[in-house]
């Protein structure tokens, strides 16, 4: 069987089937490659910042220009490189809501500053919804990774994308251009209108016909939730033209792909997801430039939808193992779509070019008796998580979406989606086997019989 994804007829979508070539090596990110375990190098400026900076005793950036380093250096000590320095090797855990100030006057210039351009206050901290010491921390790594000046995290990923368009209203851009699918509660937040945003949906050909005045915002996913289907993000940069391209970019993480490489001007992440990469964590960040981060700030300030220090603390230490996760998750990822594309129980595989560790899958059968049947694999929504999860969105994530909506952006009903973790992959496509049954349309009696005599 073909391994399958959504096409589109025009510009803006990288064709399906296999993992094709990987990108030809540039310069310093190295990514190992899961098909034949050499490097490949993508390129990240001498100064990653775009400003000549590196990191002083907070963790936070200041002038000095650093040397770049690989992505799995960088994953690790990103955010903390003071620490040597500090007398200390763990990252320290600051759980203060408030700080004490002797100098009201200074306190008063310090958050006006801040109240022009959402700048991070200069000296101590002043209160934790203005910012923490520990979610700086991890902050300043992410946007690293991403090769950003800046990144704000966020209690979700929903309160991040929240921000950003409560950032492009209040400038009176009200009007976004995206394209299906989205994560389910992402496009509800758009359709709904809930934040008074307005929203066109098109295919990626039609960004730039449907860009009005009024648009702030052009949003995309790729791989996109649950289809895995692929997106030209260098093209759609080019067709926003001076509109920010937001990409979500939580299913490839920055160890697959760095979309402000390709002209994104924002990249979402939920951090709950691979960032913290143990289903411990909630949180939501947003790499971007530093004057769209203040505004950011300024909102976050506003809102209240701060990230807590304790899950800035898990979301760092999440981090220094991502290279390592992203790229065994992707390894039993890989080999389980090539086995459900030669399984006549299944229909339709979904796998992206650039690999990781999601896989989509349509069966024959009924695929609440899948869901019903596996044991070692956790049937549960998120994904991203050390260990392997199965849900059916449909059904859960993509529910809170019109069906005809739903199933026209390729959600089909007998979609199945597979968040790979870390396990034995023999004994993941042990569990799947049993509970696909012994033949398409196989019933859940059926199958328990099957089990029972293997």
């Amino acid at each position: 069987m073909e391994v399958h994804r959504i096409e589109y007829d025009r510009i803006g979508h990288i064709p399906n089937v296999a993992r094709g070539p990987a990108l030809r090596p540039r310069s310093v990110f190295r990514i190992l490659r899961m098909d034949s375990g050499s490097f490949d190098a993508y390129d990240v400026p001498a100064d990653p910042y775009g400003t000549g900076q590196s990191s002083d005793g907070t963790g936070r950036r200041v002038p000095g220009v650093p040397a770049p380093r690989a992505l799995a250096t960088e994953a690790v000590h990103a955010g903390r490189d003071d620490l040597a320095r500090q007398g200390v090797h763990a990252p320290p855990i600051d759980l203060s809501t408030t700080y004490p100030s002797y100098d009201s006057r200074g306190e008063a210039a310090r958050i006006d500053a801040f109240a022009d351009d959402g700048a991070e206050p200069e000296g101590p901290p002043v209160y934790g919804r203005l910012g923490n010491p520990t979610v700086a921390r991890f902050e300043t790594a992410l946007a690293r990774l991403e090769g950003t000046e800046s990144a704000v995290a966020f209690a979700t990923g929903m309160a991040a994308l929240s921000a950003v368009l409560l950032v492009r209203n209040a400038m009176g851009l009200r009007h976004v251009v995206a394209v299906r699918p989205l994560y389910g509660c992402s496009d509800h937040l758009l359709t709904a209108g809930l934040l008074g945003s307005e929203v066109t949906w098109v295919d990626p050909a039609g960004i730039a016909d449907a860009l009005r005045p009024d648009t702030g915002l052009v949003m995309v996913e790729s791989p996109a939730n649950p289809t895995l289907a692929e997106l030209d993000l260098k093209a759609l940069a080019h067709a926003c033209g001076s509109v920010p391209l937001l990409a979500d970019n939580t299913f490839a993480t920055p160890v697959l792909q760095r979309p402000v490489e390709q002209g994104a001007r924002l990249v979402l992440h939920s951090a709950t997801k691979y960032l913290g990469g143990h289903g411990d964590v909630m949180g939501g960040v947003v790499a971007c430039d530093e004057e769209f981060a203040g505004r950011l700030r300024q909102v976050r300030f506003a809102t209240g939808g701060v990230l807590h220090p304790l899950a800035g603390y898990l979301l760092l230490r999440g981090l220094s193992t991502l290279p390592v996760r992203v790229r065994a998750a992707s390894s039993n990822a890989a080999e389980l779509a090539g086995r459900l594309a030669a399984d006549p129980r299944v229909t339709r595989v979904h796998y992206p070019r650039i690999g990781g560790a999601m896989v989509a899958f349509e069966v024959a059968g009924d695929p609440h008796d899948v869901i019903a049947g596996v044991r070692l694999i956790t049937p549960a929504v998120s994904l991203g998580s050390v260990d392997t999860l199965i849900q059916h969105p449909a059904s859960i994530s993509h529910r809170i979406v019109d069906a005809d909506d739903r199933r026209g952006a390729g959600v089909s009903d007998r979609l199945l989606r597979l968040s790979v973790g870390l396990e034995d992959v023999e004994d993941l496509w042990a569990d799947l086997d049993r509970a696909l049954g012994t033949a398409p349309g196989a019933g859940s009696v059926l199958r328990e019989a099957a089990v029972a005599n293997r």
